[in-house]
């Protein structure tokens, strides 16, 4: 049986990940805040990029759990098919 090597991230993918994402965050929000707007039109885009990093990290992880969930299914299939190979005798002469 042959399986799967496992994707390893290294520390130099999430520490790009984290910094990606905090560079990101903090030049929307400095350009919020000098945004030439009142406070509620700057209030409302705070929201708005509240939400947005909420949803993408919801996104992210409704991606992870479903390749999790692809990977461990595809394991146990995988498992219920050894086992009927090994358990499989074409020469068995009782059929």
């Amino acid at each position: 049986m042959s399986t799967p090597l496992a994707t390893r991230n290294t520390a130099a993918y999430y520490f790009q990940a984290v910094a990606s994402f905090i560079a990101s965050t903090g030049a929307t929000t400095i350009g919020i805040a000098y945004l030439p707007v009142n406070a509620w039109e700057r209030a409302f885009l705070a929201l708005g990029l509240l939400y947005t990093i909420t949803s993408a990290i919801t996104l992210s992880k409704v991606v992870r759990d479903k390749q999790e969930e692809a990977h461990l299914v595809g394991r146990v299939d995988r498992a219920r098919l050894d086992k009927l190979l090994t358990e499989h005798n074409p020469f068995n002469e009782t059929v």
